[in-house]
């Protein structure tokens, strides 16, 4: 499985790239979410939609790309 801390690590870092890699390899809620979070950063929101309704996250109420990763960060620290 992704760390997804580290996924988290490299967005904040400002390696997109590699977060949306790791994002990709995993299948799960939390990396469905992160997936979702980075195509906010990319300004593909219909991607976006489409994996925060993989994640069963309501996409019309996400915040902005800092709060989202902040968020998720605090649910991975669950």
């Amino acid at each position: 499985m992704i760390n997804l801390r580290h996924a988290v690590k490299h967005a904040r870092s400002g390696n997109w790239a590699r977060a949306h890699e790791m994002a990709q390899a995993d299948d799960s809620l939390l990396g469905s979410w992160l997936h979702g979070i980075l195509h906010i950063h990319e300004g593909d929101l219909d991607n976006a939609g489409y994996w925060y309704a993989k994640a069963h996250r309501n996409f019309a109420q996400h915040g902005t790309v800092e709060e989202e990763l902040g968020k998720l960060e605090a649910e991975l620290l669950d």
